[in-house]
């Protein structure tokens, strides 16, 4: 993999005298896509020792490289038509992932086994972990990263990052619950067994605040076995006070503790939320 990767490397010093249609170079972007197609890599994790996300950038490298080297073609699926630069993902049935009629992969992103992916969309460069499931109308985009036995809820928007190469991508962990239309942006990260209600909107400027204490705890980062919550906290500004967003944490979850939905669902009534 360390010879792919300085291949592209090359490729990338030189992208200004690529032009669409050389097929050596595409050969071998599409053989570093094949490898995030079929999980052997990824475009970003966390490094067990240190718990920050290292972000491989020659695999984001791989993907920009790809839009400049393939021409957009026409791809007729039933009644519908699609015109892109990339394939849809394929062999769900081989790598035991369930497709409701609706939903759709491009190709060079990543679905564990056991994941149920409803009428929604995931993008190239992102991997979801086995066991997930991505729920009607949520998104999942580029390069970010969801861990397993994870569920997006309805409408729930992941954002995607391809640019810089160097730029961290939205991470979720494993066994994480998002609630219905929560946005979840630019690098954000969301820690192992938590719970975001309904319409939380979390991105690195939004601060993360402790209900028990006031403390603002992170920006853009929810910690591990949380219930958190969208919140406003008033703001003095020469114009007069403002309301402006922050997320509440509401309560510690021991860890490893199973989401029990109509405890969860009880917690978040008690302070006017819900899942």
């Amino acid at each position: 993999m360390s010879e792919l990767a300085a291949r592209v490397g090359e490729l990338w010093a030189r992208r200004e005298e690529l032009a669409e249609g050389d097929l050596e170079a595409t050969a071998v972007v599409e053989e570093a896509i094949g490898l995030l197609d079929d999980g052997s890599a990824r475009v970003a994790e966390i490094e067990p020792q240190t718990g920050e996300v290292i972000v491989h950038e020659w695999l984001k490298q791989a993907i920009l490289l790809l839009f400049r080297l393939r021409a957009i073609e026409t791809t007729e699926v039933g009644p519908f038509e699609y015109a892109d630069r990339l394939p849809l993902k394929r062999g769900y049935s081989r790598s035991g992932v369930r497709v409701v009629p609706g939903g759709s992969a491009r190709w060079g992103s990543f679905l564990g086994r056991g994941t149920v992916l409803m009428p929604g969309y995931v993008n190239i460069g992102a991997r979801v972990g086995a066991g997930s499931m991505v729920d009607t109308w949520a998104t999942v985009g580029s390069c970010a990263q969801i861990g397993e036995r994870v569920h997006l809820a309805g409408g729930v928007g992941i954002g995607g990052v391809l640019e810089p190469p160097n730029a961290v991508p939205v991470v979720i962990e494993d066994d994480v619950f998002v609630g219905s239309r929560s946005m979840v942006t630019d690098g954000a990260r969301v820690g192992r067994g938590s719970v975001l209600g309904a319409g939380t909107i979390l991105n690195p400027s939004i601060p993360v605040v402790d209900a028990s204490t006031g403390e603002e705890l992170s920006r853009g980062r929810v910690p591990p076995w949380s219930v958190a919550v969208t919140a406003y906290r008033p703001r003095r500004l020469p114009g007069g006070e403002f309301f402006l967003p922050c997320v509440l944490l509401l309560r510690r979850l021991a860890e490893g503790e199973r989401h029990d939905k109509a405890a969860i669902n009880e917690i978040l009534r008690a302070h006017g939320a819900s899942t």
